[in-house]
């Protein structure tokens, strides 16, 4: 167990080190920790290694002139140059946010940029201003579309997030894939076998090899098979991808850039790096906002009230199990699996840090 300020002013440190100025590397720390608070684990400290090889592999620019390529009251197209998405990604939101607050919504398509952690904390930006957020990313091809053994989209996450009044917010972030890379990695590290149709074999046979990736595997999109609707799932990625991608001027498919530095981005690319598309909308651009809010509230508690199943103890609310994982890991610490934890002592040796 490490203390969440421990575990973030290491963080910040790496990033400092790697040449990040100090606003840039505060809040990839904040971005990156937010995953290990919200039990995101695939997605926060345990990256941070990944991150720091695609530095020294020339694929991220630590300092870059994030600029607006094109724009509308209402929209913008964002080049990252080549930064950390992790800070990419949140200023790309400030502008939707903005705009936003101008004309009612504001959508912002980002170019040229990298992993941008967890979906949830971006859309979660928007809470604070009274606004609903939205945040898509596409990412490394892994998944393959239903009846296909080919990889060509990324598990390309989904987050929105929708304020209210006296209950805690409304945030879904869920992966279109049926399960996320990072969790496969955390099955790997432990050892375990992954539940069936979460990945199939390069044949296209389901399988519950954990490592199956490395053997020419592919994940499967939320649903598993025809069956069982990863029709859906394929199409919900589908749209990531061109909403991120194809709208911004990104590569999109099987041309995204791989997260781990050990492989090569295509050498043919569609577009600039990987892609993210934010959005925001102003509640008082549709309805008084105190109105919707308690709306949202009855929504909630509606939910909640639902009669549940045998040996189920309620309806969970998306963003609950998060919540309460935040609560819990603020005050005990942030658990880390060994692997992790000698990852993170090698960085701590590699720049001259105490972890």
């Amino acid at each position: 167990m490490y203390p969440y300020r421990q575990l973030f002013n290491f963080t910040e440190e790496v990033f400092l080190s790697m040449g990040c100025p100090p606003k840039d590397a505060k809040l990839a720390a904040e971005v990156l920790l937010e995953a290990d608070l919200r039990g995101v684990d695939s997605h926060g400290v345990a990256r941070l290694s990944g991150y720091v090889r695609l530095w020294e592999a020339g694929r991220i620019n630590v300092k870059p002139k994030m600029r607006i390529v094109h724009e509308t009251p209402s929209t913008a197209t964002v080049d990252g140059d080549g930064g950390l998405g992790l800070v990419i990604a949140p200023r790309a939101m400030d502008i939707a946010i903005g705009k936003a607050d101008q004309v009612g919504t504001g959508w912002v398509s980002v170019k040229n940029s990298n992993h941008f952690g967890i979906a949830g904390y971006h859309a979660m930006e928007a809470l604070s201003s009274n606004m609903i957020g939205i945040a898509m990313t596409n990412a490394s091809p892994l998944v393959a579309p239903t009846f296909s053994t080919e990889r060509m989209l990324g598990t390309n996450p989904i987050a929105v997030a929708v304020p209210t009044a006296k209950n805690p917010p409304f945030v879904a972030d869920f992966a279109t894939a049926s399960a996320a890379n990072g969790k496969l990695e955390i099955l790997q590290r432990k050892e375990k076998k992954a539940p069936l149709g979460w990945i199939q074999t390069k044949e296209g046979h389901k399988t519950t090899n954990a490592n199956e990736l490395k053997e020419g595997g592919a994940l499967l999109p939320l649903g598993s098979d025809k069956t069982h609707g990863s029709h859906k799932g394929y199409a919900l990625a589908s749209i990531v991808d061109i909403f991120s991608a194809v709208l911004s001027g990104a590569n999109y498919g099987p041309w995204v850039p791989p997260f781990v530095s050990f492989l090569n981005p295509p050498t043919d690319p569609v577009g600039q790096g990987i892609g993210h598309f934010l959005g925001a909308m102003r509640i008082d651009a549709f309805r008084p906002a105190d109105e919707f809010k308690e709306h949202m509230d009855n929504w909630i508690d509606t939910f909640r009230a639902a009669k549940v199943k045998k040996g189920e103890k309620a309806v969970l609310i998306p963003g609950d199990p998060e919540r309460e994982m935040t609560e819990k890991r603020l005050k005990n610490g942030i658990p880390l699996l060994a692997p992790v934890e000698r990852d993170l002592e090698t960085l701590a040796k590699k720049f001259k840090l105490k972890l």
